[in-house]
C-alpha cells in the first residue's frame, strides 16, 4: 500500500462544471467562484487570483508596498511570503513561534511592534498553520494600536473558524487563500484575495490586470494603463474545477477532524511521538503535524519506504540561504522555530483517506519507532 501527502478530489460536480466551460457553456466561472466564495466565508469583497503566491504579491501591491518598508511576519512561513516583500525591496521581519500552535508568538510580535514604531512598518502577515489561528480579536487590536495593516496567509484555513467565524470575514485588512498550498498539489493552482475593505480592493483589482482600464463608450480593443501591475488572473477552468470543491468544503474539514481523531487514538502511546495538541475544538486538521523525539529526516525516510509519504511545514525562514545571507541570521536567532523544525512532520491526512488507510500509516509508525529489542 502507497499512502501519497495528498491527493486530489475529482468528483461528478467537479467534471460537470469543467465541461460547461470546455463545452463552450456561457458561465463566467471566475465571477461565480467570487460570488460564491464571498457568499461561504462571510466578505465582502473577493478577487480570485492565478495562485496563492499571487494573492500574497497582490495584497502586498494593494498595500502599495516600497522600498524600506518593513513586513513582519513568522519565521515558520512559506518562503512565497518574505519573498512577495522582498520583490519590492522591503524588509520583511521574522518573528519566533509558539511552541504548541507553531504559530506566530503573540507576545513576541507585540514586543516588536511596541519596540519598532515607525511610518515604515507597513503590515504584519500572520500565517495560520494547519488552519489553527492565532487570537485573532488581540491581533486585531494590536493592528490598531500601532497602525500596521493585517494580513493573513489563509492558505490552509479555508473553512476554518475562529469563534465561530470563518476565517476572512472577522477583522483582517486583507486575507489571502491558497487552493493548492504547500506539498498538497492539487489538480489546479488558485488564490483568493479577500477584504471588507472597498478601497483595497478596487486597488487589487486594478492592478491585478497590468492596471489597464478601458471606456466602456469604446472599442474593445481600446485601452489605457495607469498604473504599474501585473497578471494574476485565474483561468475559467481552475474557477470551474474550485467552484465544486468550495460546496464541500465544511464536510472535507469534518471528515479531517475524523481522521484526526482516529490518528489520535491510534497514535497517542507510540514511543518518542508526539501528536497534535487539542487547542480549541475548532482545529481543522488541514494538517495532522507531530512530534518525532528520535531523527526526524530518518523517519520519514523509512516511512517512505515502507510507502508512506511525509512533509513538512515549513524550514525556518532564517535557514534559507538567501534570507540567512542577507539579514545575516544566525542558527539560534529562533530556538523555538529551530526546535520545532527539528522535531516536526506532517502526515498525510486528506478527506478521501480510508479508515484501512489511517491504521497503515498507524501501524507503519508504530513499525518505525517501536525499539528493537
Amino acid at each position: 500500500m502507497k499512502i501519497p501527502f495528498h491527493k486530489f478530489i475529482s468528483d461528478r460536480e467537479s467534471h460537470s462544471n469543467v465541461s460547461d466551460v470546455l463545452d463552450g457553456e456561457n458561465i463566467n466561472q471566475v465571477q461565480k467562484l467570487q460570488e460564491e466564495f464571498c457568499e461561504y466565508i462571510g466578505c465582502k469583497y473577493a478577487h480570485a487570483t492565478s495562485h496563492g503566491s499571487s494573492a500574497i504579491h497582490l495584497a502586498m501591491l494593494a498595500l502599495e508596498l516600497k522600498r524600506g518598508d518593513k513586513v513582519v511576519c513568522s519565521v515558520n512561513a512559506h518562503p512565497s511570503i518574505p519573498e512577495s516583500v522582498r520583490h519590492f525591496d522591503a524588509e520583511p521581519v521574522f518573528i519566533d513561534i509558539d511552541e504548541d500552535s507553531y504559530n506566530i508568538n503573540l507576545d513576541l510580535l507585540e514586543e516588536y511592534l511596541k519596540e519598532n514604531k515607525s511610518k515604515k512598518l507597513k503590515a504584519v502577515v500572520v500565517t495560520h498553520i494547519a488552519g489553527v489561528s492565532v487570537d485573532l480579536d488581540r491581533l486585531y487590536n494590536m493592528g490598531k494600536t500601532y497602525n500596521v495593516k493585517i494580513v493573513e496567509d489563509a492558505s490552509d484555513a479555508l473553512g476554518a473558524t475562529f469563534n465561530g467565524q470563518k476565517i476572512g470575514s472577522i477583522g483582517a485588512d486583507l486575507v489571502c487563500f491558497n487552493f493548492s498550498p504547500h506539498m498538497k498539489n492539487n489538480i489546479c493552482n488558485g488564490g483568493m484575495l479577500v477584504s471588507d475593505d472597498e478601497d483595497l480592493m478596487a486597488k487589487a483589482r486594478l492592478l491585478s490586470n497590468h492596471a489597464i482600464v478601458k471606456n466602456e463608450n469604446a472599442l474593445e480593443y481600446i485601452y489605457d494603463v495607469v498604473d504599474i501591475g501585473n497578471d494574476y488572473s485565474m483561468s475559467e477552468l481552475e474557477a470551474a474545477y474550485i467552484r465544486a470543491q468550495l460546496k464541500q468544503q465544511d464536510g472535507f474539514i469534518t471528515k479531517q477532524k475524523e481522521i484526526a481523531k482516529l490518528y489520535n487514538e491510534k497514535l497517542q502511546n507510540v514511543e518518542n511521538l508526539e501528536i497534535p495538541k487539542e487547542l480549541n475544538s475548532e482545529m481543522p486538521y488541514s494538517l495532522y503535524i507531530v512530534r518525532v523525539h528520535k531523527n526526524r529526516d530518518s523517519f520519514a525516510a523509512k516511512l517512505q519506504e515502507e510507502g508512506v509519504y511525509t512533509a513538512l511545514h515549513y524550514i525556518p525562514l532564517h535557514l534559507l540561504t538567501y534570507y540567512k545571507t542577507k539579514y545575516n541570521l544566525r542558527v539560534n536567532d529562533f530556538p523555538v522555530a529551530l526546535r520545532t523544525y527539528q522535531q516536526t512532520l506532517s502526515l498525510p491526512i486528506y478527506p478521501t483517506m480510508t479508515q484501512k488507510e489511517v491504521e497503515f500509516v498507524a501501524k507503519t509508525i508504530q513499525k518505525v519507532l517501536t525499539p528493537r529489542g
